[in-house]
C-alpha cells in the first residue's frame, strides 16, 4: 500500500490497484477509538454524532478497515497481572520461505498479541499471555511443533515498562502522554 499525505486534506492510503482505502473520516475515527472509545450501549451512535456521521456508516468504515488489515481488532486492553495471567516475549528464527505460514500459524493463538519481524536471525518475535506458566510451555511446545521450528528464545518479563502510545493518523501534533 502506498501512504498518501496531502496537506490540509488528511490522509488515505491506495491500495495497490490504486484504489483509496482511508478518508480524512476514516483517520479521525482512528484516532478516536484508540483512547476515547464510549463505553455506552450504543458507542457507535456515538462516534457518529462526533464525526457527524451516521451509526450505520460507522460500523460500515471499521468493516472496511479491518477487511483491508488496517484495523487488526477493536477491543479493550487489560493488565494481564491484575488478571492474574503471565506473558512472555518469544523470539524464533523463521527460513524466509517459511513466513508467511510461521506468522499464520503463531497469530492463530488467542494469547498472542503482538508478532513482528526483525533483521536478525531470530527474526520473528511476538508475545504470549495466558493464564499460567505451564499454559506458555504447552502453547510454545505446540507451535514449535505445529511451524517445525526448532529455534526459540523465551524471555519472560523481569521489569515491566508501559508505554502509552497513540499513532495521530490526521497529521495533527498532540502532547506526549
Amino acid at each position: 500500500m502506498e501512504i498518501i499525505w496531502l496537506k490540509n486534506l488528511g490522509v488515505y492510503i491506495k491500495d495497490a490497484r490504486g484504489r483509496k482505502v482511508m478518508d480524512n473520516v476514516d483517520c479521525q475515527l482512528l484516532n478516536i477509538i484508540q483512547n476515547e472509545f464510549p463505553i455506552v450501549s450504543q458507542p457507535y451512535k456515538v462516534l457518529g454524532k462526533r464525526l457527524k456521521i451516521g451509526e450505520d456508516e460507522v460500523i460500515q468504515r471499521l468493516k472496511v478497515l479491518k477487511s483491508e488489515k488496517i484495523v487488526r481488532r477493536i477491543g479493550a486492553v487489560f493488565d494481564p497481572r491484575k488478571l492474574g495471567y503471565v506473558s512472555t516475549l518469544c523470539a524464533v528464527k523463521v527460513p524466509e520461505e517459511h513466513l508467511e505460514e510461521v506468522t499464520e500459524i503463531i497469530n492463530s493463538y488467542p494469547g498472542v498479541t503482538h508478532n513482528y519481524l526483525r533483521e536478525y536471525d531470530y527474526n520473528m518475535w511476538f508475545t504470549l499471555i495466558v493464564p499460567d506458566t505451564e499454559m506458555i510451555k504447552a502453547v510454545l511446545d505446540e507451535i514449535l511443533q505445529r511451524t517445525g521450528i526448532s529455534d526459540l528464545i523465551v524471555l519472560p518479563a523481569v521489569n515491566l515498562f508501559k508505554i502509552h502510545v497513540n499513532f495521530d493518523l490526521c497529521g495533527r501534533t498532540e502532547d506526549a502522554e
